[in-house]
């Protein structure tokens, strides 16, 4: 069975509705005229101005009475428009009986029912609509013309296949806009969600690389503080200091990342030299020396603001884990400016360890260290190398192009690289 055309309150289908209205009137006031006029006086002539005034009215009210609400299924809403049209062709069809002039009122009921009624439906009722006005007019013909047999069932056939034509090109059409809708609110989620995920990434990278360490080197120097806190007050004293300082650090940092600052060491200027100069001597104690070189030939190097906050976040995590675990006496911190790329290297002269992640092993803050290193620096167009073995120290090599290809900042860290 076919499904019931939905009502259409587009402003196009009204004003077609309007002026299908106005033709109905004019054809119907035209063919009451006419009779009027050729047949004065008739007995038939107060049934036929009774049944005129009556399809006018029919015709008038219909959607009103019948027109289909918008929550309606659509087997209710197709008897709603069955029930509208069919008082209106069944008093126009007893008027061609009487008078065969009205026959011309049919062409608005064609497309009052090819738009309102289901394809087979409206089929049918163009069918009975043509039969009625052949026979009208060859009434009126008072005789057999061949025209008037065939010239109105082709017209109608022309007429209703190119209606039904036009209204599944519309349908397909709506079918695509709301397509396209829909795809464009998901894209607009999806990339909501991307932007969620930046965010957080930037967040954990961030947090990992300041406030983590920073934290993690409170502990340290506090640990050391209680240890010696009751044969040496005053060493005691230089290890609170310095987290006392360390926390002042973290918290200027976490002031600087939660509004997309550049690092604290790089905001009170002097470059890139100078913040890795600065972190140098705060990670320098008494167990471990961190030298800076830089190498920029003839030129100073002025480097792009994010270029700068990635390498000092790779020189801070890469001097973290070799505070924690390298277990080293020193370690060096080499900037190199080439003509096509910035490159970091970080050097210690500890225990080591096998870059191969073991099987099974389980992340946390201490292995999300270099995946995000690398996670940053793909950001930009990077690259990480790590080079390192058990008893032979660690070199891990940044490198950054000088104009870096654009790529997605929520690319995931890779999952192969080793946590260390």
């Amino acid at each position: 069975m076919a499904r019931a055309k939905p009502y259409d309150h587009h402003p196009d289908a009204r004003w077609l509705g309007a002026v299908m209205h106005v033709a109905f009137f004019l054809l119907l006031g035209g063919a009451l005229a006419r009779f009027l006029l050729r047949h004065p006086g008739e007995p038939r002539t107060p049934w036929i101005f009774a049944l005129s005034l009556t399809l006018a009215v029919l015709h008038l009210l219909g959607p009103v009475l019948g027109g289909p609400q918008p929550s309606e299924p659509g087997a209710v809403s197709a008897r709603r428009r069955l029930a509208r049209l069919g008082p209106v062709v069944v008093v126009w069809m007893v008027l061609v009986v009487l008078a065969p002039s009205f026959a011309w009122c049919a062409v608005p009921l064609f497309y009052t029912g090819l738009r309102t009624l289901p394809a087979r439906a409206a089929l049918g009722l163009v069918t009975v609509l043509t039969v009625f006005v052949v026979a009208a007019q060859l009434r009126l013909a008072g005789g057999f013309d061949p025209n008037l047999l065939l010239a109105p069932p082709a017209v109608a056939a022309l007429a209703a296949a190119v209606f039904l034509h036009t209204e599944r090109q519309a349908a397909r059409q709506r079918a695509l806009i709301d397509d396209l809708i829909r795809t464009r609110r998901e894209l607009a989620a999806s990339e909501r969600r991307e932007g969620t995920l930046a965010e957080r990434q930037r967040l954990s990278m961030e947090i990992h690389d300041s406030l983590a360490q920073g934290l993690s080197s409170q502990r340290m120097l506090l640990q050391a503080a209680e240890r010696v806190w009751e044969s040496d007050q005053d060493k005691a004293r230089t290890h609170v200091r310095g987290a006392a300082s360390v926390a002042e650090h973290n918290l200027a940092e976490a002031r600087r990342f939660v509004h997309d600052l550049a690092p604290a060491d790089l905001a009170r200027g002097g470059g890139l030299e100078a913040a890795l100069r600065a972190l140098a001597e705060r990670e320098s104690g008494d167990h471990l020396t961190v030298r800076v070189h830089v190498d920029a030939g003839a030129r100073v190097p002025a480097l792009p603001a994010r270029v700068e906050s990635a390498l000092l976040r790779v020189a801070q995590g890469a001097l973290a884990n070799v505070r924690e675990h390298a277990g080293a006496s020193t370690a060096a911190l080499s900037l190199t400016l080439l003509d096509d790329e910035v490159v970091l290297d970080v050097t210690d002269d500890g225990h080591g360890f096998d870059p191969a992640p073991p099987s099974g092993a389980a992340t946390g803050v201490r292995g999300h260290g270099l995946p995000a290193m690398r996670a940053r620096l793909r950001q930009l167009g990077g690259t990480l190398t790590v080079e390192s073995a058990p008893g032979e120290g660690t070199a891990l090599s940044a490198a950054v192009p000088l104009d870096p290809p654009r790529t997605d900042p929520a690319d995931p860290a890779d999952p192969q690289e080793a946590p260390r």
